[in-house]
C-alpha cells in the first residue's frame, strides 16, 4: 500500500490532562471530548505468551506475544460495540514440562468484513526489524556470501515486559481513570516511554491493564529502577486576583492549559513535533491501521509506532516504543548503507570516517557477520596500526 507523506501523529481531538506521579513513573492521561464511535477496540487473550508469528510464506518471527487486538467498525458511522474482551478467572499456575507455543497466522488478518484481529505493537517492532532487512543490494567485494544469500537474517532485538518496570504495576493500579480517558503518555524519570490511544473511554478502560504486558525498552527499564523520583507540578492558585469560585475555576483552567502547552510542546515533543516514514498495511472502512518508523537521529528520542487514522489523518489508535540508543544507532547505520547502496566507502566518506572505522562500527553495532571475515580482520589490523 501507499505510503502517506512523513507526518507526526495528529492528535487532533485529544485533550492533555495533569499528570499524576508515583516514584518514576509519570502518567500523562489524554481525554476526547468526542469519542470515536464507529471504531472499537477489544483484546484477545492468548492461552500462550510465546508466540511464532507468520509475516510471509517463508518468513516468520518468534516473540512475546500475550494478546491480540480486535478493531471493529462500521461503515456508516453508526456507534459500534466492542468486540473480544472477556473475563477469565484464575488458571491452573502448575508449571508444565513444556512452554505453550501459539502460531499466529499474520501480523493482521481480517476475521470478518468489519473485523480485524492485530498483534498490538508488533507491527511497529516488525517494521523495525525488517528495516532494509534484505541485505546488501548490490554483491559488493566486501559483503560476506550469507549477507548475500540471506540479508539480516536472523534478527533480533530486545525488549522488556512492562511487569518488569519499576512502579508501573503499583501506578497503574493506583491512578485514576478520567471520565472521557481514551489514551496515555507514560513516562520514566520524564524520559517518553510509551503512547497509548485507544478510539473509546470505555476501550480504554477495559486496556489500561495491557501497559503492563506491553514491551519497553531497556532505557525506560533502566531510568525507572535507577532514578529517583520525579517531582509533581503543583499549581499555584494563590493571590489577590482570586475573590470568588469563578476567579478560582478561570485560574484552575489556566493552569491546566498552561501544564497541557508545555507539555506538548516540550515533554512531549520528541514524538509528536517529529516526522515519520508511514507505511499504510490494512485498510478499515474510513480508516486505515498503519505504522511508522524514524529519521533515527542518534542522541536524540526516536519512537517506532503503530495507527489507526480516520480520513483526515487523527488519531484513533495510537502505540508507539521508544527505541534505545544502540536500536537506533543501527537503525541509522542501515539507513546510511541503503542511501549508498551499501558500498562502503561511500557510506565511509558520508559518516566523515575511514572505511576500517566504518566496518568497526558495523561490528559493534551486531552486524560484523555481514562483512566476509578476511575483510574484517584487515580492517582491525588497519585500526591497529592507525592507533599505534
Amino acid at each position: 500500500m501507499s505510503a502517506p507523506a512523513p507526518s507526526a501523529p495528529d492528535l487532533t481531538g485529544l485533550r492533555t490532562l495533569p499528570a499524576q506521579v508515583w516514584g518514576a513513573v509519570r502518567l500523562v492521561p489524554l481525554v476526547r471530548d468526542a469519542p470515536v464511535e464507529d471504531l472499537r477496540l477489544g483484546a484477545r487473550a492468548y492461552d500462550a505468551a510465546a508466540g511464532l508469528v507468520e509475516t510471509g510464506p517463508r518468513e516468520a518471527y518468534f516473540s512475546y506475544v500475550p494478546h491480540g487486538f480486535v478493531a471493529t467498525w462500521t461503515k456508516d458511522g453508526s456507534p459500534a460495540a466492542s468486540y473480544g474482551t472477556r473475563l477469565s478467572a484464575d488458571r491452573d499456575l502448575t508449571p508444565t514440562e513444556a512452554m505453550p507455543l501459539r502460531i499466529h497466522r499474520r501480523l493482521a488478518r481480517r476475521e470478518a468484513k468489519d473485523r480485524l484481529r492485530f498483534l498490538p505493537l508488533h507491527l511497529a517492532l516488525e517494521g523495525y526489524l525488517a528495516l532494509h532487512f534484505n541485505g546488501p543490494s548490490i554483491a559488493w567485494e566486501e559483503w560476506s556470501q550469507r549477507a548475500i544469500r540471506n540479508g539480516l537474517s536472523p534478527r533480533a532485538e530486545q525488549a522488556y515486559a512492562g511487569a518488569a518496570v519499576d512502579g508501573l504495576a503499583e501506578a497503574l493500579r493506583v491512578f485514576e481513570i478520567h471520565p472521557g480517558q481514551c489514551g496515555v503518555l507514560l513516562y520514566t524519570a520524564d524520559a517518553l516511554a510509551a503512547a497509548f490511544v485507544v478510539p473509546h473511554p470505555d476501550d480504554y478502560r477495559a486496556l489500561h491493564a495491557t501497559l503492563l504486558q506491553d514491551l519497553y525498552g531497556d532505557l525506560v527499564y533502566h531510568y525507572a529502577m535507577l532514578m529517583p523520583p520525579v517531582p509533581e507540578f503543583r499549581a499555584e492558585l494563590g493571590g489577590t486576583r482570586i475573590r470568588s469560585l469563578a476567579d478560582l475555576r478561570a485560574a484552575a483552567s489556566q493552569q491546566e492549559a498552561q501544564w497541557a502547552e508545555f507539555h506538548d510542546g516540550t515533554m512531549a515533543a520528541g514524538l509528536l513535533r517529529e516526522a515519520y516514514a508511514w507505511q499504510s498495511v490494512y485498510r478499515l472502512g474510513r480508516f486505515t491501521l498503519s505504522r511508522f518508523l524514524p529519521a533515527f537521529r542518534p542522541h536524540r528520542e526516536n519512537h517506532i509506532g503503530e495507527a489507526i487514522t480516520d480520513e483526515r489523518g487523527r488519531i484513533a489508535y495510537l502505540k508507539t516504543f521508544r527505541l534505545s540508543e544502540s536500536q537506533i544507532r543501527r537503525g541509522h547505520l542501515l539507513d546510511r548503507l541503503a542511501a549508498h547502496d551499501w558500498h562502503l566507502a561511500d557510506t565511509a566518506a558520508d559518516f566523515g570516517i575511514t572505511e576500517a572505522a566504518l566496518a568497526l562500527r558495523l561490528e559493534n553495532a551486531g552486524f560484523g557477520n555481514l562483512l566476509r571475515q578476511d575483510v574484517l580482520d584487515c580492517y582491525r589490523r588497519q585500526r591497529r596500526v592507525g592507533q599505534g
